[in-house]
């Protein structure tokens, strides 16, 4: 789990980056899932959230310029 902190302390465009990696993480997670094979399918709510902390972040960064 991100904290919003860190997120931050980077650029916007490492928030980018984390926000792809951590999407393709979902999807990856997500086909798991519907082929049952998901061990911890808690993860799939914590990725969600992290993706909707950074893209917060990245609109409070926006919106200071």
């Amino acid at each position: 789990m991100i904290k919003a902190n860190e997120l931050r302390n980077m650029t916007a465009d490492e928030i980018k980056m984390k926000v792809d990696s951590l999407k393709k993480e979902l999807y990856n997670l997500r086909t798991e899932a519907e082929a049952g094979r998901v061990e911890k399918p808690h993860k799939i709510k914590d990725v969600r959230k992290d993706i909707a902390r950074c893209e917060t972040v990245l609109r409070e960064k926006a919106n200071v310029k």
